[in-house]
């Protein structure tokens, strides 16, 4: 937490509160944490991308009356933002702020009670720094995430579970929504090299996913909507259509069979052992 659902609605909901101000000062206490945000300093955010679960907001140039000859030199920047397990954007600050993000406008504070975010500024395109984001697979909902070629690396794969949550072969699928994915798919999560029927039907199921994921803004889990909520409290409603992910004991809504959860990879893992079943190979 969060994945590309809870990061994408975040990306939407913070577009507004960015995008054409300028950065005027960056404001946190671990510069061995949150790299070379001084950088960003007297530029204008542009836009907010996305990738899997990174943030991406485009810099334009500083101009010269905000920068010196030194600051121009850095070139095209983006700053990235990783929301860890905890992170998300508020109005104001509070007990976890980590960053602060001062506009010409006002500020926008990034907080993580668990602290596993990371925000730093890098040279447009230059992910070298952060190997998960530089080995990325497609974004699931665009045309680059095509059928025949997950198709051919399911078909070598080891445990499809950690297999998709390594973001190779495609990428903002966590811990949930990899559970869902292998449910809807009747996919045992420990299945190795899936035929090609399985990766169909898994190809499938994670489009399907995170497009309803998307829609309905993530999931919010724990009391009172756990630490996932936008900066105006709302928090996402995909929880409340969860199959398996966190429903160990109760009924599998398709064969009434009890949901269990098993360690996998170091992860928790939910599945049904009725319908999910692991097949040797």
């Amino acid at each position: 937490m969060p994945e590309l659902p809870e990061v994408e609605t975040t990306r939407r909901k913070i577009e507004p509160l960015l995008v054409g101000r300028v950065l005027t000062r960056i404001e946190h206490d671990a510069p061995h944490k949150y790299t070379d945000t001084h950088k960003a300093e007297g530029r204008t955010v542009t836009g907010i991308g996305r990738r899997g679960k990174y943030l991406l907001l485009q810099l334009a140039a500083a101009k010269a009356a905000n920068t010196d000859a030194a600051e121009d030199e850095w070139g095209d920047l983006e700053l990235l933002v990783h929301l860890g397990m905890t992170g998300g954007f508020r109005l104001e600050a509070g007990p976890h702020t980590r960053v602060t993000l001062h506009t010409d406008q006002g500020a926008v504070y990034f907080n993580d009670a668990r602290r596993f975010g990371k925000v730093a500024v890098v040279s447009r395109g230059d992910y070298a720094a952060f190997p998960t984001l530089h080995q990325m697979g497609p974004e699931p909902l665009t045309d680059d995430f095509k059928e025949a070629e997950f198709v051919k690396l399911a078909a070598s794969a080891g445990a499809v579970k950690p297999w998709l949550l390594s973001q190779k072969p495609v990428s903002g699928v966590g811990n949930i929504y990899a559970d869902e994915s292998l449910w809807l798919s009747r996919i045992h999560p420990a299945q190795t090299k899936l035929n090609a029927d399985e990766a169909g039907r898994l190809y499938a199921a994670i489009r399907e996913v995170m497009k309803a994921a998307v829609e309905a803004g993530g999931s919010s889990l724990g009391s009172g909507g756990g630490n996932y909520r936008q900066h105006d409290g709302v928090s996402g409603l995909f929880q409340h259509e969860h199959h398996v992910y966190g429903k160990a004991g109760q009924p599998c809504p398709r064969c009434g069979s009890g949901i269990v959860r098993v360690v996998l990879a170091q992860r928790g893992t939910h599945y049904c052992p009725q319908c999910q079943t692991r097949k040797e190979r």
